[in-house]
């Protein structure tokens, strides 16, 4: 289990995170979602033990992660960058890895070779950064460790390669009881990916649970009124947005269903349908809520 207990990580003056609390059961594949600068990949390498945090707690299996050693031969994290292995190989990579993990199994290195077909010989300073990202993963895998961090998981692959990749992670998943955290700007790959997710901003976690429960909680309503309705209308739930094109009226709400409902009916709207909505389109109207969307275009 990985347990984040009011970690606060600061840089200088400004808190890239603030508190954040989240706890990941074992086995779990978890999305980190977040605007840009939201304190992902500081999370990450907090759960690396590559940074101490600057208060709160960092926990892997009950241990504390930074400068434990047996905890760190636990984890394999994927930055996303490779910039330090441009003068290495890959099978100058597979030694590397093996001087630090005794778990490094050839044998599963070498299936994973199989499948994405990557020169062992030639520098990673020639390959593409889809390339290199291959390279990454499949050293990770080839570890064999309990959990595996990815930022920016499926950045530079092209669609195939992405399907290669999930398919290697899903089975080292069924496997090994892999634990995944990865970040992504692509929603629809932690759409389908993951069962659990967390939201951060400016540093502060916005919602830390199963995937099913975030897009039950919140709904698109498509309805109709006799005159026009503002958020300051509705009670009883959170609308985090709501439009009007011609006579219909869209509101994005939060909130128990019933609740939404019974608070939108009493406006007798002339139609109610409720449109499900994607993990990407949840984002964006939790982010506008917090003042991060396109109308700052507009300013």
């Amino acid at each position: 289990m990985i347990e984040i207990k009011d970690a606060v990580m600061r840089f200088d003056d400004k808190n890239a995170l603030d508190g954040v609390s989240i706890t990941i059961p074992e086995g779990c594949a978890y999305g980190l979602l977040g605007s840009n600068g939201a304190g992902k990949s500081t999370l990450l390498r907090l759960l690396s033990g590559i940074y101490r945090p600057c208060s709160g707690e960092v926990l892997i299996d009950g241990q504390p992660v930074y400068d434990n050693v047996p905890v760190k031969e636990r984890v394999f994290f994927i930055n996303d960058e490779t910039i330090q292995f441009n003068e290495m190989t890959l099978a100058d990579m597979r030694a590397y890895y093996k001087r630090f993990y005794n778990s490094f199994s050839d044998e599963l290195f070498n299936k994973l070779h199989a499948a994405v077909e990557l020169p062992l010989k030639k520098k990673l300073n020639t390959f593409s950064k889809g390339m290199k990202r291959q390279a990454a993963v499949i050293c990770g895998i080839a570890c064999k460790t309990p959990y595996l961090f990815l930022d920016e998981a499926f950045d530079g692959l092209d669609p195939t390669m992405r399907i290669i990749v999930k398919q290697m992670l899903i089975d080292a998943m069924l496997d090994n009881s892999l634990t995944v955290i990865f970040s992504s700007h692509n929603l629809g790959e932690i759409d389908e990916f993951c069962d659990r997710v967390g939201l951060l901003h400016a540093g502060k976690v916005v919602f830390d649970r199963e995937l099913d429960n975030v897009k039950g909680s919140v709904v698109k309503i498509q309805t109709a009124f006799d005159r026009p309705v503002s958020k300051e209308n509705f009670s009883g739930f959170e609308v985090l947005h709501i439009e009007t094109t011609g006579s219909v009226t869209h509101i994005i709400a939060k909130g128990d269903r019933e609740a939404i409902r019974s608070g939108i009916e009493v406006f007798s709207p002339k139609l109610y349908d409720e449109v499900p909505l994607s993990l990407e389109e949840i984002f964006v109207y939790e982010m506008e809520v917090r003042g991060y969307d396109s109308s700052k275009l507009d300013r």
